[in-house]
């Protein structure tokens, strides 16, 4: 199962581009402000389009502490950032604002984004208190801005969160496709950077065949053939980095040995 936007090819591979603290949140740099963001976005993207990746997804990592409605200011940098750095994307975008689906939908659609990746349902306990994200309206506000083509990526369990829903994970993925009409399923471990349990993630590629299914989080070059033996693609930010610690600056040749092996899988 492929995207529509990267034509015939599989095993998609979606590389993370973590933008610094963004305006009003407590690591926010005022001194380089909003030009030091776009600065390091575009270090960034360089790096992880010349190693080879599909596509970039941008995302607000570093707002710790994690809000679940976007605040305007944190809106309105995230997408001046994205804006900025579209002249030099050669891959298809996406966009992600933690954990808001509505501003993540917004963004995206100001932007021109070829999809979004959130939490869009369930119910959940939190480090941000208990977490129920609105899909309904992120659904109709895509709807409203006329962009039915940009991809809503369904996250369907929560880094940081645990679950009230004791639905197993599959059939929780299989709700998501037809209730709320899921353009791609993603599995995630329990934080950042944490592998997903294959046995989970190969359950939802069994369950859910009419839309891709990819590993959200942990991905590392030593589980990305295991993983794809069965997923669509991966999502892949913390392994890209110095060191593979997530708040670290993308390492071009981590990059580059994890797209040789990728493109060895392809082959």
């Amino acid at each position: 199962m492929v995207f529509d936007f990267f034509g015939e090819k599989k095993k998609v591979i979606i590389a993370m581009s973590h933008i610094g603290a963004l305006p009003g949140s407590p690591g926010y740099d005022s001194a380089g402000g909003v030009d030091k963001l776009i600065d390091d976005v575009l270090s960034d993207i360089e790096k992880l389009q010349d190693g080879g990746v599909d596509a970039i997804m941008f995302g607000n990592e570093n707002d710790r502490p994690y809000e679940l409605k976007a605040p305007p200011e944190g809106i309105a940098a995230m997408t001046a950032i994205v804006q900025a750095a579209k002249p030099h994307l050669k891959v298809p975008f996406g966009v992600n604002y933690l954990w808001d689906p509505v501003a993540s939908i917004a963004i995206g659609a100001a932007t021109g984004a070829s999809f979004v990746r959130e939490i869009f349902t369930g119910v959940f306990a939190s480090d941000m208190g208990v977490w129920a994200p609105d899909c309904a309206s992120a659904a109709r506000l895509r709807a409203r801005l006329d962009r039915g083509n940009m991809k809503m990526l369904f996250n369907i369990n929560a880094e940081f969160a645990h679950s009230l829903d004791q639905r197993p994970l599959e059939l929780r993925a299989r709700s998501a496709v037809f209730s709320s009409q899921a353009d791609a399923i993603l599995v995630s471990g329990p934080l950042t950077g944490q592998a997903v349990d294959q046995s989970g993630l190969r359950a939802v590629c069994d369950a859910v065949s009419d839309v891709p299914v990819f590993a959200n989080t942990g991905v590392n070059k030593d589980n990305v053939a295991d993983i794809l033996s069965c997923a669509s693609g991966v999502i892949i930010g913390t392994h890209f980095k110095h060191k593979g610690d997530t708040f670290n600056k993308v390492d071009p040749e981590r990059v580059t040995r994890f797209m040789d092996i990728v493109n060895k899988i392809r082959n």
